[in-house]
């Protein structure tokens, strides 16, 4: 029997850990999915457990080594960002992998500053709202200050995406996505890392800079297999749209950050953008993305679950709220706040508590919800834009399937043609196409992405 010839792809999201084989037209052939405890590092704070990653990682790979039905040609890695990983000389893990939403402790990060200038001057150099462990940058300074006798162990320090290559080649590289996203490292400007990097010999840790689409031909366990060198996720699902379209568009990735891509823009972020929560990141090919972000699912599922308790429904249930005209217009009538954003900090008027007794449902209550964190989305969206000659809006990510999300941004942005764009795949399939010399033409989305217009509301009382 003739075995299929396929690329395999690790796509690691805080949440779900999947695993994909793609064929040669990259059409998924094989999935598995799952979801691992997390552990906690020495001060007791919620991390991934990158031991049970690596795991499940080597076992997920080599059952389909032995699998009578594929031949694995290739492998990629696409990740969540702002995350590291430390390594000895001996390629051991020195640390927990911290998670990014820990926070630093002051002194450390006045301390930064106090070195290397005020936190707008770096974050408009850098390209990176200043955000604490999110820029993963600063992760490296607060451990040489928090941990100076395990700092002094490091040999390289990884991005995720590239220490999973490097579990499969043991060579250790650094590539643009990950580097760009929000780190701190990069001056783009410069377009090298940034002098505080240098000052503090930081350079010396990371593993040299190769192109994002570079792979290394190996033999693991006896095959002939291509290895990439991983991908930043947000990059990775912005990629199949770059490679396929060439007129302007922007890209809303949904999830638990909801992120607008503008691929389009050349220029620099001034601290007005800064101020706004925009950002760069860097494209596989080195060129900015401007971008801004909220972290609109992570407040989604936290306000979801309290309107569950607060109505005495089930978790699940506002997945099957339909948008509901009616309801819709009679809360715009009088607009206000009524909840108070526990994860967002953008500019709005702040709550001391959320305020539910107006709404009789669960419905209308959520219905709220919606009306509250679009009006942030559509802030964040019109920032990214910016003076881009942009008429087209793809939204792909978990928020496709929310019902009123989908019917409030085909009323708001009506002046724009908005397409749904509904891959389960997203990031998987950038991290397989970027190792693949194939080229995709402007019909690969319509094709694999079941891409579908939004038709505006007629809004009529």
């Amino acid at each position: 029997m003739n075995k299929k010839k396929v690329t395999a792809v690790f796509d690691i999201g805080k949440t779900n850990k999947k695993f994909f084989l793609f064929d040669k037209h990259y059409q998924e052939v094989f999935r598995d999915y799952t979801r691992l405890p997390l552990t906690v590092d020495e001060d007791g704070y919620p991390t991934e457990d990158i031991t049970l990653l690596q795991q499940w990682i080597k076992d997920t790979f080599h059952s389909v080594l032995e699998s009578e039905q594929y031949e694995v040609k290739s492998i990629n890695f696409s990740t969540y960002g702002a995350s590291l990983v430390h390594l000895d000389h001996h390629g051991n893990v020195l640390t927990p992998l911290y998670n990014y939403t820990k926070s630093i402790e002051p002194e450390i990060t006045d301390e930064f500053y106090a070195n290397y200038g005020d936190e707008l001057k770096i974050a408009v150099e850098t390209a990176s709202p200043q955000s604490g462990m999110l820029n993963s940058g600063l992760q490296l300074f607060w451990l040489k200050k928090k941990y100076p006798e395990i700092f002094k162990k490091i040999r390289y320090t990884l991005h995720l995406p590239q220490y999973l290559s490097f579990l499969f080649t043991g060579i250790p590289v650094s590539e643009y996505t990950s580097i760009g996203c929000h780190t701190n490292l990069w001056d783009y400007e410069k377009e090298d890392y940034h002098n505080w990097v240098y000052e503090e010999g930081f350079d010396q840790l990371l593993a040299p800079i190769v192109p994002t689409a570079s792979s290394i031909n190996t033999s693991y366990k006896g095959e002939k297999i291509k290895i990439g060198v991983g991908i930043h996720d947000s990059s990775s699902a912005l990629l199949p749209y770059i490679l396929s379209k060439k007129k302007p568009f922007l890209l809303l990735s949904t999830g638990t950050w909801s992120i607008s891509l503008n691929p389009f823009n050349e220029e620099s972020l001034g601290e007005e953008d800064i101020k706004n929560n925009c950002l760069n990141y860097l494209r596989v090919d080195g060129k900015r993305v401007k971008a801004s972000r909220f972290f609109m699912g992570n407040e989604y599922r936290i306000q979801v679950e309290k309107l569950g308790e607060y109505y005495g429904k089930e978790y699940g249930y506002h997945r099957e709220v339909q948008f509901d005209q009616d309801l819709y217009l009679r809360l715009i009538e009088k607009p206000s706040i009524y909840f108070k954003f526990e994860g967002i900090s953008l500019k709005r008027k702040e709550l001391h508590q959320t305020d539910l007794k107006p709404f009789a449902t669960f419905e209308e209550a959520y219905h709220q919800l919606m009306i509250e964190l679009m009006e942030l989305q559509i802030h964040t969206i019109r920032n990214a834009i910016g003076n881009s000659p942009i008429n087209k809006i793809y939204i792909d990510g978990g928020f496709t399937d929310n019902d009123v999300f989908m019917k409030l941004m085909a009323h708001h942005f009506s002046e724009f043609k908005v397409l749904s764009t509904h891959s389960p795949l997203g990031s998987a399939l950038g991290a397989a196409m970027v190792i693949s010399n194939k080229k995709v033409d402007s019909k690969f989305l319509k094709e694999n992405y079941r891409m579908k217009k939004l038709v505006p509301l007629l809004l009529t009382k």
